[in-house]
């Protein structure tokens, strides 16, 4: 069976490639090019894609700088080092909706049966589109908006870390084989994959790293 899997490059993506590739899928990991602050994933995702046999992996270029509105694609807006009330600024508008959307068109041509992806409503940063309500929402538009779906077989939308802590994923990935060295979780990464240590993604990932009681790997500035 094949899926698509959304692999950005950073913990949570690895671990559900992982598990998408345990599960005996035929994988074709996906990534995203999309005018990111922090584009040390870019080449992250390409080693983790390249880390499990057989894997596709292919990156679609996309200029969500041309509407900004995020830390992570406005370089005028800081990415905050301290803990904020609501939706932070490094929420993306729209990011896994539109990502999910191409996610689904290269499904139906490859004739993928499933679309892999690493949201998370325990340990995540309040983003809206990462909740269970948008993934079943989601899920539903797939029935109707697509060949596969009016013919009676919508693909599925599979988020097998949803429910999951953050050293819930790691635990599982380390079982899995994961090396998550390879791996790139920071806002503001440099461009050879230092961590800064100080933002939400950065406090989350060490923080999985402790509790789960596996070293940290990430190297920090």
């Amino acid at each position: 069976m094949k899926a698509v899997v959304l692999t950005s490059g950073g913990l949570d993506s690895a671990t559900v490639l992982a598990m998408a590739h345990a599960a005996g899928r035929e994988c074709y990991a996906l990534s995203f090019d999309y005018g990111q602050r922090h584009r040390a994933e870019l080449m992250a995702a390409a080693r983790v894609a390249a880390s499990f046999a057989g894997t596709v992996h292919k990156t679609v270029s996309l200029d969500l700088r041309g509407i900004g509105g995020s830390a992570l694609t406005d370089d005028t807006i800081d990415v905050p080092v301290e803990p904020t009330e609501g939706i932070p600024v490094t929420y993306v508008p729209a990011r896994n909706t539109v990502f999910l959307s191409i996610a689904l068109g290269w499904a139906e041509v490859i004739d993928a049966s499933e679309i892999y992806i690493g949201v998370n409503a325990v340990d995540y940063s309040g983003y809206p589109d990462c909740r269970p309500q948008f993934i079943e929402a989601f899920g539903a538009l797939t029935a109707v908006a697509t060949k596969a779906g009016v013919e009676g077989h919508p693909i599925k939308i599979c988020t097998p870390i949803i429910d999951m802590t953050k050293a819930e994923i790691i635990a599982r990935g380390m079982a899995l084989g994961v090396n998550y060295e390879q791996t790139v979780s920071c806002y503001q990464a440099s461009d050879i994959g230092i961590a800064c240590g100080r933002c939400d993604s950065c406090r989350l990932r060490s923080q999985g790293f402790f509790d789960a009681g596996v070293p940290d790997p990430t190297r920090y500035v």
